[in-house]
């Protein structure tokens, strides 16, 4: 936990380092759609949440806790959706999952602000609502991603505009460089899984027009 090295003048550890290339690894794995994800995700929030304690921030070491059990459910759930060796199904979320995932974003946000400011051993004296933000945003992505929903790219986007100046005020300098870089590849993956799901859709709709003339023509 302790293991470091200097890097342009900073204290950087191996283990935010690690941590940070493989959360780097998951959102190309998570592009690709392959089961590898998970377990790679898993990895790097062992690795993030040793280097947390490290850094004395409990706030992030409580994310990757929850990391640890979203990645199990997420290895899960995509398993499942690649049975047989079918390929993932992703597509957008419906109006009322939207609506549950906005409301959940904003309800958990203000509840894990209010214990970040009030608990002793979660206590964050500065940017409580900052550091909630990104560990609820963070969560429901995960959890959107599990579910293989094209939004959770959007909520990502979302949470990078706030990770990257959180992470480097808290000295987790390796964090805040791998979340400018999350984010342009957060924006690679939303357009590589939207555009698959408009193809598959278009493909559908196709198939589905070519059925009815077809049936027409028999009627005929």
């Amino acid at each position: 936990m302790n293991a470091a090295f200097q890097l342009f003048g900073e204290h950087v550890l191996w283990t935010d380092a690690i941590g940070n290339v493989l959360s780097l690894a998951v959102v190309w794995l998570a592009m690709r759609k392959t089961v590898w994800t998970w377990p790679v995700q898993l990895a790097g929030a062992l690795l993030l949440l040793a280097a947390s304690l490290h850094a004395h921030v409990p706030g992030n070491a409580l994310k990757q806790m929850l990391f640890l059990v979203l990645a199990v459910y997420g290895w899960v759930a995509w398993t499942r959706g690649t049975r047989d060796h079918r390929d993932l199904l992703v597509r957008p979320g419906t109006r009322r999952e939207r609506l549950t995932l906005l409301v959940l974003l904003v309800v958990g946000t203000v509840g894990v602000a209010e214990l970040f400011a009030h608990l002793s051993w979660l206590h964050i004296a500065w940017s409580p609502w900052a550091n909630a933000y990104v560990f609820v945003g963070s969560a429901i992505a995960t959890f959107a991603q599990s579910r293989a929903l094209v939004d959770f790219w959007i909520i990502w986007m979302l949470v990078d505009l706030v990770g990257v100046p959180l992470a480097l005020k808290s000295g987790l300098y390796a964090s805040g460089a791998v979340y400018g870089v999350f984010f342009l590849l957060v924006l690679l993956g939303f357009t590589r899984w939207r555009r698959e799901y408009r193809t598959r859709r278009d493909g559908f709709a196709v198939a589905g027009n070519n059925a009815a003339i077809t049936h027409d023509q028999g009627g005929v």
